[in-house]
C-alpha cells in the first residue's frame, strides 16, 4: 500500500490484515454517530498504520531469523508484562 493513499475506510479495512479485526472495524464505524466518526476514524487510522510498520518491521527482521542470527536492535523481553495483561483481561472477559 502506498503512503500517499488518503485514508478511507476500505484502506483501512484492508490494512487491519484480519477479517475478524476488519468487521470489528466496519461494525464500530457503522455503529457511531455522526459526531463522533471522526475520532472513531482517527483510532482506527492510527490502527491500520500500526499494523502496516509493524508488518514492515517484520518482514525487515525475517531475513536474520531465518539465518538463525540475532534480530538487529535492542530488545526489550516484555513476556511477564505481557502475559499479566493477558491474564487481567481474561478475567475481565475480554476477548
Amino acid at each position: 500500500m502506498s503512503t500517499s493513499q488518503p485514508w478511507t475506510i476500505e484502506r483501512i479495512r484492508d490494512a487491519l490484515g484480519s477479517p475478524t479485526l476488519a468487521q470489528r472495524f466496519i461494525g464500530e464505524i457503522n455503529r457511531t454517530p455522526a459526531h463522533e466518526l471522526l475520532g472513531v476514524f482517527a483510532k482506527w487510522e492510527r490502527i491500520a498504520k500500526d499494523t502496516l510498520a509493524a508488518v514492515e518491521r517484520g518482514r525487515q527482521l525475517a531475513p536474520y531469523d531465518a539465518r538463525g542470527e540475532d534480530l538487529p536492535g535492542e530488545w526489550i523481553d516484555a513476556t511477564e508484562r505481557v502475559q499479566a495483561e493477558a491474564a487481567r483481561a481474561g478475567s475481565r472477559g475480554a476477548a
